[in-house]
C-alpha cells in the first residue's frame, strides 16, 4: 500500500478502489480539511446558450469582439477563464457561435467548452495535471461504447480536432478529459445568479463515495475555490467521505444515478439497510394490508423483489421505481398554473396529503414537501411569520422536526441544510411558547425552558452557517442566527418578564 501525507488528511491505495483519503489526524465538526482552487471550470452538459465569462443566461444578441463567441458584454471578455482559453482558440480558428431558434432551449455547441478549458490548463500547468489530474478515474473502459461516447466523439472530439485545429490532442486524451469531467466534476453555482457550472476539484474527487458523507464543501462564487471541512468527528486514519450523489433521494434512485453516471454500485451502510437506516426514505405504504409497508427484499440488488413486512403482498422494483416517477412528476410540476406564493403553500400541502397513503410518512418525497413547506411558511404574503395562527406555528414546527430526523442521519452534523432548518425551527418555537404562556397553557418555567431551547438552536445554526462563504444565502442566515441569540440572551429574563 503506498500513501502520501498532508496536514490534515493523507492519500492511500488499494487495489479494491484506488486512492482514497483518510484524516491525517482527529478531525471535530467544522474543521478545514484542505482548501483548492479549481483545475478548471465551465458549462454543464446539456444547457442553454450562457456567457463564458459570468455564466449568467444570454440571449445570444452580444458577442465577443475576439471570438464571436455570447458574453453579457465588453466586461465579460476581459475574464481570465474565457480570454485565456477558448477565445484564443475560436478567434485563431475563425470559429464563431452559430445563431439558434431560442437561446432558451439546450445548445450543443457548448458541450465542447470545458472539456477544452480542461486541455488548456492541461498546457498551462503540466505539473498539477500529472500530480493531480491525470489521476482521476474516466472510467473509458465502461464508457466505451455506450451513447455517451458517440455524443462526445461527434461534439467535442471531431469538434476540437477539426473546425477549432487542435489536432495536438489525441483523441485518446480527449475522450478522457470527458471521462475525468463526468465522473468526477461538482457543480457549483457563481454568486451572480447565473447557471450553475461545474468544476474540477482534484483533491475533493479523490473522497470516496458514501450515501451518509463525513465531510461538507462550500464554494466561492468569485473564483469557484472550494473549501471541505469535517461536518462530524473523524477520528485519525478515518476515511473521508463525499457523496456523489442528492443524500434526499432514495436508494433506488441514487443507485441509478450513481450506476449511470459515475460508473459503480454503491455499498455503504446506508444502501444495504432497505430501510435506509431507519429514515424509511424509499419505504411505501403497502395498499393491501393496514400496517404494513414495502421495503427491498435485498437493497444492494438493484432489480430484487419489494416485499411487505406484514402481509404476502410483493412488487418489483421497477415498479417501485414507476411510482417514484409519478410523484416526481407531480412534484416538478406543483407549482403548475399557482399564481402567487399563498397558493404555492396550498398545492404543496395539497400533494403532501394525496400521497399520505402511498408513502411512508419519512419518504423522500414528503422529506422533500417539508423541506420546502418550512421555508415557505413564515416568508410568503398570507403567510407572515408574525400572522401565523397557532395551527400554523405548530405546522412550521412539526414540519422543521420532522426533517431533522431524516437530516440527522442521512446529512449529520455540519451541513448546510441542518443549519438552515434549525434556523427556521427557532423562531415558530418562540411565538407558540409566547402564545401559551398569554393563555396560561405553560408556566414561567416552561416559557424559560423554551426560549433557552431557542437559543440553543440559534447557536448550532449559526456555528454552522457562518462557515459558509460570505456572499451565500447561508451565510446572511448565519449572520443573523447570531443576531438573534445575542438579543435573546441578553434580553431573557426581560422577555419572560414581560409576558406575564
Amino acid at each position: 500500500m503506498a500513501s502520501s501525507s498532508e496536514h490534515k488528511f493523507r492519500v492511500e491505495k488499494n487495489e479494491i478502489v484506488g486512492r482514497y483519503a483518510v484524516a491525517h489526524v482527529v478531525l471535530n465538526p467544522g474543521d478545514v480539511i484542505f482548501e483548492e482552487t479549481p483545475f478548471a471550470h465551465g458549462p454543464k452538459p446539456d444547457h442553454p446558450p450562457m456567457c463564458l465569462g459570468c455564466y449568467f443566461p444570454v440571449d445570444c444578441s452580444y458577442l465577443c469582439s475576439k471570438c464571436k463567441w455570447p458574453l453579457c458584454g465588453a466586461e465579460c471578455e476581459q475574464v481570465a477563464a474565457h480570454r485565456d482559453a477558448e477565445c484564443r482558440v475560436m478567434e485563431a480558428a475563425g470559429v464563431g457561435f452559430q445563431p439558434v431558434n431560442d437561446c432558451s432551449q439546450i445548445c450543443l455547441q457548448f458541450e465542447c467548452i470545458t472539456p477544452l478549458r480542461v486541455l488548456l490548463a492541461k498546457e498551462a500547468d503540466a505539473e498539477r495535471w500529472e500530480r493531480e489530474v491525470s489521476l482521476m478515474e474516466s472510467h473509458d473502459e465502461k464508457r466505451r461504447g455506450l451513447p455517451v461516447w458517440g455524443f462526445n466523439q461527434r461534439n467535442v472530439v471531431d469538434y476540437l480536432r477539426g473546425p477549432c485545429k487542435l489536432d495536438r490532442f489525441s483523441e485518446e486524451l480527449i475522450h478522457k478529459v470527458c471521462g475525468i469531467l463526468e465522473v468526477n466534476a461538482f457543480e457549483a453555482h457563481p454568486t451572480n445568479g447565473g447557471y450553475s457550472i461545474r468544476c474540477l476539484y482534484p483533491k475533493l474527487a479523490i473522497l470516496s463515495h458514501n450515501c451518509v458523507s463525513n465531510i461538507s464543501h462550500s464554494i466561492r462564487g468569485g473564483d469557484f475555490g472550494v473549501v471541505t471541512r469535517a461536518s462530524v468527528k473523524v477520528a485519525e486514519g478515518g476515511e473521508l467521505f463525499s457523496s456523489y450523489t442528492y443524500a434526499l433521494n432514495p436508494t433506488l434512485v441514487r443507485k441509478k444515478h450513481l450506476r449511470e453516471s459515475k460508473y459503480f454500485d454503491c455499498a455503504c451502510s446506508r444502501c444495504k439497510d432497505p430501510t435506509e437506516l431507519g429514515t424509511h426514505m424509499g419505504t411505501l405504504k403497502c395498499s393491501k394490508c393496514d400496517n404494513g409497508v414495502i421495503i427491498s427484499e435485498s437493497p444492494l440488488d438493484f432489480d430484487a423483489r419489494w416485499k411487505c413486512t406484514h402481509c404476502e403482498f410483493s412488487t418489483s422494483a421497477a415498479a417501485v421505481m414507476r411510482v417514484y416517477e409519478a410523484i416526481q412528476a407531480d412534484l416538478d410540476n406543483v407549482d403548475e398554473g399557482v399564481e402567487d406564493a399563498s397558493q404555492a403553500i396550498e398545492a404543496r400541502e395539497t400533494l403532501y396529503k394525496k400521497y399520505r397513503s402511498v408513502l411512508h410518512p419519512r419518504n423522500t418525497f414528503h422529506t422533500i414537501l417539508r423541506l420546502s413547506l418550512a421555508q415557505m411558511y413564515g416568508k410568503v404574503e398570507g403567510y407572515q411569520l408574525e400572522e401565523l395562527p397557532d395551527l400554523l406555528l405548530e405546522r412550521k414546527v412539526e414540519l422543521c422536526k420532522e426533517l431533522l430526523q431524516n437530516l440527522d442521519v442521512i446529512e449529520p452534523g455540519f451541513t448546510r441544510l441542518r443549519g438552515t432548518i434549525l434556523y427556521e425551527l427557532h423562531a415558530p418555537l418562540i411565538l407558540l411558547a409566547r402564545n401559551l404562556y398569554r393563555t396560561h397553557s405553560i408556566s414561567k418555567e416552561v416559557l424559560r425552558c423554551k426560549l433557552l431551547e431557542a437559543i440553543e438552536l440559534l447557536n448550532v445554526s449559526s456555528r454552522i452557517l457562518l462557515l459558509e462563504p460570505e456572499t451565500s444565502v447561508e451565510y446572511s442566515l448565519g449572520k443573523g442566527a447570531a443576531m438573534a441569540k445575542q438579543q435573546l440572551e441578553q434580553n431573557l429574563d426581560e422577555l419572560v418578564d414581560a409576558e406575564l
